[in-house]
């Protein structure tokens, strides 16, 4: 399944793109997500280690199983004060 992901901040410079599509088999979890986004952008497994999955807009953990059609966003640490 082609699955697109959005990427927010660090991420989309990092990528270059606010969105990439990435292709999982059926039955891929977050954890797999994960590690088909560093496969593909090496640059950012750093960050993706401390980054929230938010899938359909709740957030998700790394078991969490992907289906065709879920909108993913990948959230990264927020600081502030």
């Amino acid at each position: 399944m082609r699955l697109p992901v959005l990427l927010f901040a660090k991420l989309r410079d990092i990528a270059g793109a606010d969105r990439v599509d990435v292709e999982l088999p059926a039955g891929a979890t977050v954890a797999n997500l994960r590690r088909a986004l560093t496969t593909s952008y090496p640059d950012l497994a750093s960050l993706l280690e401390r980054c929230a999955i938010a899938v359909n807009h709740d957030f998700a953990v790394d078991d969490t199983v992907l289906g065709d059609r879920d909108e993913i966003a990948v959230i990264p640490p927020v600081s502030g004060g």
